[in-house]
């Protein structure tokens, strides 16, 4: 199936617009009460493989600079790729040479770097229009993307890191759904991309079920050009993966793997087609 058209209107194949602009504000609020409480051991706990809790802090203050650096003074002094290197790779090695510059820097002079840097970051948000062009969302298929998936997909990047800093000394996942209710709605506009390489007949549907107050169901329709999240559910889907919020947001970011969420998944109809969209991976990976 060929990649989604970007004429559409307002990239309709990717659903109905999310406003995450007034959660900056809090989640900015959460990861600096998150940090505060740390103890001075806490800062070396292995957070995601490779990076310690302070490094997961340096990769968001790397995060706030940039974003205020790029969208906000309309500085373009980035790193350069390398000869044939992906974006994958070419994020990842930018990111890792900024964690390693940042480990001489003291968690204090982090935690007073990320407060008035994340303010500010929120405060950015709060203001931006969410139809217009902005980076791209390469987990989505869709580059320039509109500004509410790209401010939505900041906003994941923030939440997310945050729960792997609280579980990483000992917490569960912040258990708001408010918060994680629109980071599963974005995590999902990933679908039609994830299936883009899937073949089915004009019509056929394939839901993803998330039972709870931070959940939803989320219908992708095969049309004629690509998967689509706009068009109405009609009649009993071919396939519907129902999740829960847990396993789906780590799914997503590839705390498990597809196999992992599989096996926890109550499948009904066709296990192919749920199987290729519990491929699904909203980071760059």
């Amino acid at each position: 199936m060929p990649p989604p058209p970007d004429d559409l209107p307002h990239h309709s194949w990717l659903g109905s617009r999310i406003d995450a602009r007034p959660l900056f504000a809090p989640e900015h609020a959460a990861l600096m009460a998150t940090l505060r409480g740390l103890e001075p051991a806490d800062w070396h706990r292995e957070a995601v493989p490779g990076w310690d809790v302070h490094d997961v802090a340096a990769h968001l203050l790397g995060d706030c600079y940039g974003r205020l650096s790029r969208d906000r003074d309309g500085h373009r002094a980035e790193p350069a790729f390398a000869p044939g290197e992906t974006l994958e790779a070419f994020i990842h090695r930018i990111n890792q040479e900024w964690v390693e510059a940042h480990r001489r820097v003291s968690p204090a002079v982090l935690i007073d770097a990320l407060d008035v840097s994340g303010a500010q970051v929120a405060r950015l948000f709060e203001v931006v229009e969410p139809d217009k062009p902005a980076l791209g969302v390469s987990w989505a298929g869709v580059d320039p993307a509109p500004v509410w998936l790209d401010s939505a997909r900041e906003l994941t990047e923030f939440w997310a890191h945050r729960q792997q800093i609280r579980h990483a000394v000992g917490q569960a996942t912040d258990p708001d759904p408010g918060t994680l209710s629109v980071v599963l709605d974005t995590f999902l506009r990933a679908l039609p991309h994830t299936l883009r390489e899937t073949r089915a007949a004009a019509g056929t549907q394939l839901q993803i079920h998330i039972p709870g107050p931070a959940g939803g169901t989320w219908t992708a329709t095969a049309t004629a050009g690509c998967w689509s999240l706009a068009e109405p559910a009609a009649g009993a889907p071919a396939a519907r993966v129902t999740l829960d919020a847990e396993s789906a947001w780590r799914l997503c970011t590839r705390g498990i793997e597809p196999t992992a969420a599989l096996a926890r998944a109550h499948i009904d109809g066709d296990r192919q087609l749920a199987a290729a969209a519990c491929q699904i991976v909203s980071i760059v990976y």
